[in-house]
């Protein structure tokens, strides 16, 4: 077993594979311009699908889930079979950086939680191809809300994630990238602990008799992670970007 592979185990079964809530979901939603012709979407990076279903459900139309981990898509399958959704989610197991712009072609992308695998430039750079004349895209990005924050958060996220950055500079990198900022907001921190956190907590302690080292390392960068959100939330989170193709 090795590190993926046990967060994958640990992830699984969650409702939710990162930060979220739905309500605040279904807000963006409602403010996104144009919406009625939004038709053709992806979540990328969906997990087990739990933006994906959602986006079927408002909007009505088929949602492409794209996800590299075959037993996330293999559950959000399932998901999509139980809420009576199946022929609405069409689940696909790739590369989310690596979709052929002349086969996709989406007027709203959806990724929460998923962009800092690539890193969020590089994000925007492999799905801007991908983008419908005016297409929208949502996604959440680990951003710093403190010019000066604490030393130790500072210490595990440019260990984590060094290519973490404020508002302002993600902001700007999208603008790179062929981007304009409609709005930004951050998920508020009890999104955090209701929604991923506190079921996660549970998701722990189910797997602390698990011998494999690679999940006992998995086990304990979570509980950092919880511990240091727990500590400094005030200085960092998700914000959604909202940005349209310019």
């Amino acid at each position: 077993m090795d590190m993926i592979e046990a967060l994958t185990r640990l992830h699984k079964d969650m409702p939710r594979q990162g930060p979220g809530d739905d309500g605040f979901s279904r807000a963006i939603l409602a403010r996104l311009p144009d919406l009625a012709r939004r038709n053709r979407i992806a979540d990328l990076g969906c997990g087990t699908g739990v933006a994906g279903l959602l986006l079927a459900q408002e909007l009505g139309h088929k949602v492409l889930c794209v996800d590299s981990a075959p037993a996330f898509v293999e559950a959000l399958n399932e998901r999509a079979r139980d809420a009576g959704l199946a022929d609405q989610i069409i689940g696909l197991c790739a590369d989310m950086g690596a979709l052929d712009p002349a086969r996709y072609q989406f007027d709203l992308i959806w990724s929460e939680g998923a962009a800092y695998n690539l890193g969020f430039e590089n994000a925007l750079r492999a799905w801007r191809p991908l983008m419908a004349e005016g297409g929208i895209a949502v996604v959440s990005e680990m951003s710093w809300f403190s010019d000066a924050p604490p030393a130790e958060a500072t210490r595990y996220w440019q260990a984590a994630y060094p290519q973490m950055g404020s508002a302002a500079q993600n902001i700007a990198r999208a603008k790179a990238q062929g981007f304009d900022l409609l709005f930004s907001e951050r998920l508020p921190a009890i999104a955090w602990w209701q929604n991923y956190y506190t079921p996660l907590t549970g998701q722990l302690a189910r797997f602390d008799s698990e011998p494999a080292p690679a999940m006992q390392d998995a086990i304990a960068e979570t509980r950092q992670e919880i511990a240091l959100f727990e500590r400094y939330s005030d200085h960092f989170g998700y914000v959604f970007y909202v940005l349209q193709a310019a």
